[in-house]
């Protein structure tokens, strides 16, 4: 039975005359777990928003053909009726959230509607995602994780048989993110409720997805089971998907003719364990990555304790007797479950935040000491969010604006250095507001050096980034190093983590639980499931067939594994 059938559909924004999506037919079955890929700009978001009724009942724009929910058409229907039909979790959840308590909230699309049991529909939700236990508590209790389940629960009190998630686990960490697609999972599987996700981490559409929808330019490529659609390895890749770790594993190892030609990729580290059985791993001397013998030391802290009160009186400690060196050239990713204490350790270090206790130095002085004219030209930090970045009406302006009011010579001239250094040059007079994810993200960069700070802190510099976009900004941070060559790193992404970082700092309780290398900390199973962290999936599967692999990219798991019996031919 079809839950959702589209005919034709068409639709284009105002002021343009190239349409978003363009003449899409499609039919959703009930029940279905579906993933929605593509690249930036395909119209993903604006495709699930036809679905709910934001357009066109409140998105204007040129809408054509016929979109059938349940068998109501939403051109004609009540957007609070659609409501009720299609549960919608986007991907600035946070705005979801508007009553101060955690039952408030869940419960106050029912209240609204008039519903006699909307304090009981609301705890069944909260239930249903885990959260019954926080009930009474301020929604600014909550962990990033727990905030979001709280944004689904608020749409699974009205009872929608269909449920749209943009982005959901763009800003969580593993173990957060587990729960939110095994709370998925069992939302269609015993409840029958159909999932749709728009979803760039493919390794969890290979784990819980039954079908994949390909967007392109507007214009539907396919619909396919998960296995068969992300066995379309060229395909994706030519779209800027990049289908799990271990399915590009297996599709290059076919290339070098270590694979069965028709034999199907794995897509799970199930199916990966079973498909490389017949591998061996050639082990070879690893490189350490971890300078043993610092040279200069920029910043410490010493003895750092942070706490606050919160609003019912209590404690809560943030860090207690935190100490930390940063040395020049480090090249350091910090990282660690959802409020941890990532973002917390390095506004410390810009001095946004002052410690309860214990002292920070920056090249030998204290903190307090430094003038912040000074103290802003040796550090630099860039926010998750980077459009905070943005004071100004260009991007242009955002880049000299800190060298115009510190009186730069040569402002002018450096402005459009770093724009052409950061690929800007054609978006200088734009709003940084206005930029995609990956635009945004290169711009704040560009501020962010603006005074060649002597140290850079980058907060998330990859969240809400398909991999894509997510490979380029790798790319920009390893040019970095003319500019600046001591950068630390919030970060959830574990391959920026493996493929940058010189060296990693662990943050658990809050305490520095681990300090080292990649192979310090992704080797210490006890510590990973202590935190919560994973490495990413081609490590594991590199772990799973030979302890002595550490793998962490593609390329390393090609090279390091041989089939054991003879090549097979094409």
């Amino acid at each position: 039975m079809d839950i959702i059938e589209i005919k034709d559909l068409c639709f284009t924004y105002p002021g343009t005359d190239v349409p978003t999506l363009k003449h899409i037919n499609l039919s959703i079955s009930k029940g279905d777990f579906l993933a929605i890929v593509g690249n930036n700009g395909c119209g993903k978001s604006t495709f699930c928003k036809v679905l709910n009724g934001l357009i066109p009942h409140f998105i204007s724009g040129q809408f054509v053909g016929s979109v059938l929910v349940d068998g109501i058409e939403t051109v004609n229907a009540d957007v609070g009726i659609l409501a009720k039909k299609v549960g919608y979790v986007y991907q600035d959840f946070e705005n979801q959230i508007v009553r101060p308590t955690v039952l408030d909230d869940a419960s106050y699309a029912c209240m609204n509607y008039g519903m006699q049991d909307y304090k009981e529909r609301g705890l069944e939700a909260l239930k249903l995602c885990g959260l019954k236990e926080r009930a009474a508590e301020y929604i600014w209790q909550l962990s990033g994780g727990q905030t979001h389940l709280l944004a689904l629960a608020g749409a699974v009190a009205l009872g929608p048989d269909i449920l749209i998630l943009d982005e959901p686990i763009a800003q969580l960490d593993p173990k957060h993110a587990d729960s939110i697609y095994e709370i998925l999972k069992m939302l269609n599987e015993t409840l029958n409720k159909t999932i749709i996700v728009i979803e760039h981490h493919t390794e969890y559409i290979a784990n819980y997805c039954k079908h994949v929808l390909l967007l392109k330019n507007g214009n539907v490529e396919w619909m396919l089971p998960t296995k068969e659609a992300l066995n379309k390895v060229e395909e994706l890749e030519a779209n800027f998907i990049f289908p799990p770790q271990v399915t590009q594993a297996g599709y290059y190892l076919k290339q070098m003719h270590q694979w069965k030609p028709d034999m199907a990729l794995p897509i799970t580290l199930d199916e990966g364990k079973k498909c490389f059985e017949d591998f061996y791993y050639k082990e070879k001397e690893r490189k350490p990555v971890l300078n043993i013998n610092p040279k200069e030391t920029i910043i410490e802290l010493k003895d750092i304790s942070v706490s606050y009160q919160t609003v019912k009186g209590n404690v809560r400690d943030v860090f207690d007797n935190l100490n930390v060196k940063i040395h020049k050239q480090d090249k350091i990713a910090i990282i660690g479950s959802n409020g941890a204490g990532k973002s917390t350790l390095m506004k410390l270090i810009v001095g946004m935040l002052h410690p309860k206790q214990g002292e920070i130095q920056i090249n030998g002085k204290g903190l307090r000491d430094v003038r912040p004219e000074v103290l802003s030209k040796n550090l630099s930090l860039v926010y998750q969010n980077p459009e905070e970045m943005f004071i100004k009406d260009t991007i242009y302006n955002d880049i000299a604006y800190a060298m115009q009011v510190r009186n730069v010579k040569n402002w002018r001239q450096h402005t459009e250095d770093l724009l052409e250094r950061f690929r800007l040059t054609e978006l200088a007079e734009k709003d940084g507001r206005l930029l995609s994810g990956g635009q945004m993200r290169r711009a704040s960069l560009a501020i962010g050096v603006a005074l060649n700070p002597q140290v850079l802190l980058l907060d998330e510099p990859t969240a809400n980034l398909d991999i894509a976009t997510r490979k380029e900004i790798i790319r920009t941070l390893n040019d970095l190093k003319e500019i600046t060559n001591t950068v630390l790193i919030a970060t959830h992404d574990m391959q920026l983590v493996c493929e940058w970082a010189n060296r990693i700092l662990v943050l658990h309780n809050g305490s520095i639980v681990a300090d080292g290398s990649r192979d310090d900390i992704f080797g210490d199973k006890n510590l990973m499931e202590m935190v919560g962290i994973r490495p990413p999936e081609i490590f594991t599967i590199g772990q799973m067939l030979d302890k002595q692999a550490f793998c962490y990219t593609v390329e390393e798991f090609v090279q390091g594994f041989k089939r054991r019996r003879e090549e097979y031919a094409i």
